[in-house]
């Protein structure tokens, strides 16, 4: 064992094991595969002669030796990540600004928190929001109106870098008693004879109706509401069902104010990108931003996944 090296990738796997409280979850938050992590573990665990996972608990729980390298992570990492920022702010310089679009109504619920951590550690940065809706968000980064943009859309353009943030699955809003709600998940029919409500957006930015109600030719009447809770409030009083991302409506659930079922066998997938500009992509108060949204957002949001690296 004397010959044995911790290196930093170990621990960190070892605490996205014990965040996640499983493989696949960790994979998730390292953008690994499964197996990667797998044999990552398995070879740590052989060189040390010791194992540090109990593969049988659920949630995956640590042993003895495995929550002692876990307390070496929390004790090493944040110091070896503020040391790199610091050589980062020497090189780069610590003050910038920041000017953030932000595509999806619901991300202010994780954004403006992550934000919070981001300001600890830079201070001399200056964040700002960009309010409204925005037809075109990415082509306000080319036209130097904005620096960021949360986005939906990984497509492909020139000038233009998309960082994967993170997968959310849409969730189908009822109220509580609904005759849909006896289904296991909901097919494109259930909504046609429905009053959807949703954000007043166009319908092309609707993942329901773009993704799953349009290719059926099915066209439900909509309602708009401004606010999350107003949605939600409306589908309580059953003038309508909404869709919505799981982690923007997990309380309600807990409370039972609404329903949720899955819209197709498989659920409804979406993913944030955070999109900036190329020359940006790896001044170190940007980079660091999107890990500190990324990191930030599975240590909070339930039910996440990691999103795909576009090509």
């Amino acid at each position: 064992m004397n010959n044995t090296h911790i290196e930093l990738r170990h621990l960190r796997l070892l605490q996205a094991v014990a965040e996640a409280g499983g493989l696949t979850a960790a994979a998730e938050r390292l953008h690994l595969t499964q197996s990667a992590v797998s044999h990552q573990l398995k070879a740590l665990e052989d060189a040390l002669g010791l194992p540090l996972v109990e593969r049988a608990a659920r949630p995956l729980g640590l042993t003895a030796a495995g929550r002692r390298l876990l307390a070496l992570a929390h004790a090493a990492l944040p110091q070896v990540d503020a040391a790199l920022r610091d050589l980062a702010k020497l090189k780069d310089g610590d003050a910038g600004e920041l000017r953030i679009a932000v595509e999806c109504h619901t991300c202010y619920d994780w954004l403006m928190p992550a934000m919070d951590s981001y300001r600890d550690v830079w201070p001399g940065v200056e964040l700002d929001l960009l309010g409204g809706f925005q037809a075109d968000p990415v082509g306000l980064l080319l036209d130097g109106r904005a620096d960021l943009v949360i986005t939906s859309e990984a497509g492909s353009r020139a000038g233009v870098v998309h960082a994967p943030l993170f997968g959310f699955e849409m969730l189908a809003l009822l109220p509580p008693g609904h005759p849909l709600a006896a289904k296991k998940w909901l097919a494109p029919a259930d909504f046609a004879d429905q009053t959807l409500i949703t954000y007043p957006v166009p319908e092309d930015r609707l993942d329901l109706v773009r993704r799953v109600l349009a290719p059926a030719g099915i066209k439900p009447p909509r309602r708009e509401a401004q606010l999350t809770v107003a949605i939600l409030q409306l589908v309580a009083s059953r003038r309508g069902l909404a869709a919505l991302p799981a982690w923007a409506v997990a309380p309600y659930l807990e409370r039972g104010y609404v329903v949720a079922r899955s819209i197709g066998r498989h659920g409804l997938w979406a993913e944030l990108y955070a999109a900036v500009r190329a020359a940006d992509a790896a001044r170190a108060f940007v980079a660091d931003f999107i890990d500190t949204v990324r990191r930030d957002s599975f240590a909070r949001l339930p039910g996440i996944r990691a999103a795909v690296t576009p090509p």
